[in-house]
């Protein structure tokens, strides 16, 4: 299985795996004109990556600057994808990356940490 590596453009996130370190990264801004083209590849990797090794243990960090509610919904399939992953034996973290003065970033992680309770979900504010 290979790495994913979608590049980052104005308005999509960028989106890299070190599957050797076992981590997933989306990174940016996240407002695609459409959603379901731009994150079918991920998703299609993602489910790929998920079914290689059901004990094996993954770091998602999701570093979000901006996303639409597009986005939204996508993070949270992706959210339940991984829950289910951890209800058979995939351990998983989640990195929920904010800037200190991003109010609108940390109240999203607040509420996906909190509807996602299998997940070992971890805010992280920088500066």
């Amino acid at each position: 299985m290979n790495d994913i590596q979608i590049p980052a453009t104005k308005n999509t996130p960028e989106i890299f795996s070190d599957i050797a370190r076992q981590q997933l990264t989306i990174k940016g801004e996240a407002y695609p004109e459409n959603a379901a083209q731009f994150y079918a590849p991920f998703f299609n990797w993602l489910e790929e990556y998920l079914a290689t090794g059901a004990n094996r243990a993954t770091e998602v960090t999701i570093d979000l600057a901006y996303f639409n509610s597009s986005s939204s919904k996508v993070l949270l399939d992706l959210f339940n994808r991984l829950a289910q992953a951890a209800g058979q034996g995939h351990q998983v973290v989640v990195n929920w990356r904010y800037h200190k003065e991003n109010d609108m970033i940390l109240e999203y992680g607040e509420e996906f940490a909190e509807e996602l309770a299998s997940l070992d979900f971890r805010l992280q504010e920088y500066s």
